[in-house]
């Protein structure tokens, strides 16, 4: 098995360096990572410059670091390594939970290996004070692992650790009822005004979401999606305003 490792913290994240030390058990391991932070960076790709691709010293595995966003590194990855089975994204320093998912570069890696025909898994810890222990982490990732490396049905879950020993796994749904950001206004030193983009915590869960599970002390395993098709609003727009069928539209146009 070939597996590819990816993050949006940059290529010499602690966290990208405990995940492909356990991957490395599992397969032939190779990094490819931002190399600098690129949090929060969506699932941009870069197309008006060109990327380099250059190798980085690594104790564990064979690393590479790319000028580009987390999409672009495994764009890339992909691209100069043949036959990648699965590509795993993280582990990031900081959850990955509800509506961050959107914005989320950590889950943009696993997006862009599912967009690719593979599957991506991305991987989240929360950081609320200190660094993550990743060594005492190492045993919770290696089961997440032995889970997930063996099931191929599904090409693009989302993985998240609670900050203390996980109690144990459990499948989740996404949290979507509240969202999470917030602009602060404030002024630099000379007095003008500037503005943060910053997360408020949610207090509130839904029993079986992924904020519910961590919150409890579980690892949440959540299933995702590429086809962002509302399909019940789908049938009921199709319903209450009936438009011209394909073939009809069709025999306008032509």
């Amino acid at each position: 098995m070939r597996i590819l490792v990816a993050n949006d913290d940059g290529v010499y994240s602690p966290g990208i360096a405990a995940l492909a030390q356990v991957a490395a058990e599992f397969g032939e391991t190779r990094i490819v990572a931002p190399d600098v932070e690129m949090s929060s960076a969506g699932h941009s790709i870069t197309a008006a410059r060109p990327l380099s691709y250059k190798r980085t010293p690594n104790k564990s595995v064979e690393a590479y670091r790319v000028n580009g966003t987390p999409a672009d590194c495994v764009a890339l990855g992909v691209s100069q390594w043949e036959k990648v089975d699965v590509v795993l994204s993280g582990i990031n320093l900081g959850s990955n939970l509800g509506n961050a998912i959107w914005h989320s570069g950590t889950l943009a890696a696993a997006k862009q290996a599912a967009l690719m025909g593979l599957r991506g898994i991305a991987l989240s810890i929360p950081v609320p004070k200190d660094e993550p222990d990743f060594e005492s982490l190492k045993p919770s990732v290696r089961e997440v692992l032995k889970v997930l490396l063996k099931e191929t049905a599904v090409p693009l879950i989302n993985v998240n650790f609670p900050h203390e020993s996980p109690r144990g796994m459990v499948w989740t749904r996404q949290a979507v009822k509240f969202y999470d950001g917030k602009i602060v206004a404030g002024k630099d030193p000379m007095g003008r005004q500037h503005f943060w983009f910053t997360v408020v915590p949610l207090t509130e869960t839904e029993e079986g979401t992924d904020l519910w599970a961590v919150e409890r002390g579980y690892v949440s395993i959540t299933p995702l999606r590429l086809d962002l098709t509302d399909e019940k609003a789908l049938a009921l727009m199709q319903a209450r305003r009936p438009l011209d069928s394909a073939p009809a539209a069709a025999r306008k146009t032509g």
